[in-house]
């Protein structure tokens, strides 16, 4: 059985904020990786259906401090790890650390078989939060028009991934999924911030004081 512990109920509100956003966006699994006092937690928001598929992968990323040195990766059902939190608030104490065990880990989940470089990013120029906010709130309208009730789940995934896939104007090495997901999880600020933006080999990321989002572009669209 894998637990882990945050610092304090305040933290783990963060983090069941941050997992109830992702579920909104694919309700499936989330990565757990722990290690040198700190929890990387990604969830999915776009990504391959198949070897066929063209769409860039992106990913979302928080990171909390843990108070005692644990180390693991798993794959955890996101609405499970959701009632375990709930479980754990519940018999928190204020100010004290807090501990959560985590479900049966799952298999299923493609996109959790990458992971991002820890090194190597070299900063590109900064994008405007508005930027992203724009194309994120331009591609949520034209996916809710282009997707009507009963839609299946093959025309819908084809949907968003041609939206989401598309290159944001003026920065065609950023998916306009990259605003999706930036927005959808909670990580942009005010309009007028400025987003720093790193890149190493295939892979883009977004990072903010709210989160990471993390691109990895399909070999045959690399941009550069």
């Amino acid at each position: 059985m894998t637990t882990f512990t945050l610092l304090d109920p305040l933290a783990l509100g963060d983090l069941r904020t941050y997992l109830g956003r992702a579920g909104r966006v694919d309700n499936g699994s989330v990565r757990l990786i722990a290690g040198g006092g700190i929890l990387a937690v990604y969830s999915a928001v776009l990504y391959p259906a198949g070897l066929l598929d063209e769409s860039p992968t992106v990913l979302g990323l928080r990171t909390f401090a843990l108070p005692r040195m644990e180390e693991f990766d798993v794959v955890a059902p996101l609405g499970s790890l959701l009632q375990r939190i709930d479980r754990a608030d519940a018999d928190s104490t204020p100010n004290e650390p807090v501990t959560v065990t985590l479900p049966l880990e799952v298999n299923s989940a493609t996109w959790a078989a990458i992971s991002p470089p820890r090194g190597g990013w070299v900063a590109l120029d900064a994008i405007q939060s508005s930027q992203l906010h724009a194309v994120a709130r331009e591609g949520i309208h034209e996916v809710a028009e282009s997707i009507p009730d009963g839609t299946g789940e093959q025309i819908v995934h084809r949907v968003r991934s041609e939206v989401w896939g598309r290159p944001i104007r003026g920065a065609e090495h950023l998916p306009t999924g990259a605003g999706f997901a930036a927005l959808t999880l909670g990580f942009l600020g005010e309009e007028e911030e400025s987003v720093p933006v790193y890149e190493t080999g295939p892979w883009t990321r977004l990072s903010t004081k709210r989160g990471h989002v993390l691109v990895k572009r399909r070999a045959w669209t690399l941009s550069r």
